[in-house]
């Protein structure tokens, strides 16, 4: 049966304006935060009830920014949630990868009890075991260049290590580790490779979707972690992003800072998401099985 030409191209063009439609709903919010961020408060509040508060119009400067500056150590903040952030998300697809792996393809006894009993920390939330984590890492001993300290608070890796390993991201591997082809593992093991080897020669160079996900996953929750932070670190210098936002909240509210502050902190995000969707797209399409 032969296709209309103008039927085809018609549903083509109605389907790509509903698909702009709803990508511009989505990135309205982007548009006035940054838009925003330029505008005096007089005029920022005035705006919000026209559409020129999605305009780049009026008396358009940097000095929200450099208000936000001076108000807090912005870039101290930024590098603080990038490293915590990176060094978990690092650290997480290791670990994670390497659990995920010995519940896919390992057998031992208790195995699928303690996969079930991961999955089940999912619905526990954060708030009931905040105050014991905190009464823990608060006793913990750490060896570092300097000697011995005991407790870990005020550092980066009171910030990290309580969440390298969590329930989704290896529940996320085992389900897409599952789905690898059987044959290409048992071929390997007769080969004489050893699990090791089948690990990050075989079934980490196929894993590229599920490590993207996993990352995008892990580096937004990390990146806007607030209460945990709020807890375990007093100290400016190891605060981030999402705790220096209460700088802006004290005394009297700059608005327009607040937006520069929220347009600054957000460039990490976009980035990330940028280089992590190339990658995603790129493992998809050179993922494959060779006969």
């Amino acid at each position: 049966m032969a296709v209309n030409p103008d039927n085809y191209g018609l549903r083509l063009f109605v389907r790509y304006l509903v698909l702009c439609l709803i990508a511009l709903i989505f990135i309205f919010p982007l548009v006035f935060m940054i838009n925003s961020s330029f505008k005096p408060d007089s005029q920022l509040l005035a705006d919000t009830s026209s559409l020129r508060a999605f305009l780049p119009v009026g008396d358009i400067s940097l000095n929200n920014y450099f208000g936000a500056f001076r108000r807090a150590p912005v870039g101290l903040f930024v590098l603080n949630s990038v490293l915590v952030t990176g060094v978990t998300v690092l650290l997480s697809l290791l670990i994670c990868s390497l659990a995920a792996f010995s519940f896919a393809f390992l057998r031992w006894k208790g195995r699928d009890v303690l996969l079930s009993i991961v999955i089940a920390t999912l619905i526990i939330p954060f708030e009931t075991i905040a105050i014991p984590l905190l009464l823990l890492v608060s006793k913990l001993p750490w060896i570092g260049l300097d000697g011995l300290h005991w407790g870990w608070l005020n550092s980066y890796r009171v910030q990290i290590i309580p969440w390298v390993a969590d329930g989704l991201t290896i529940f996320l591997f085992v389900q897409y580790f599952k789905g690898l082809p059987g044959e290409l593992i048992e071929a390997s093991r007769v080969e004489g490779a050893s699990w090791w080897q089948v690990y990050y020669r075989l079934v980490m160079p196929l894993s590229g979707p599920v490590l993207a996900t996993a990352a995008i996953l892990k580096f937004l929750v990390m990146y806007n972690q607030y209460l945990w932070p709020l807890i375990v670190v007093q100290q400016e210098s190891y605060r981030p992003v999402m705790v220096g936002l209460g700088y802006f909240f004290q005394l009297n509210v700059a608005w327009g800072e607040v937006m520069a502050y929220l347009t600054l902190i957000t460039v990490p995000v976009l980035v990330f998401y940028l280089l992590l969707q190339r990658a995603f797209i790129a493992s998809i399409a050179s993922t494959g099985v060779k006969g």
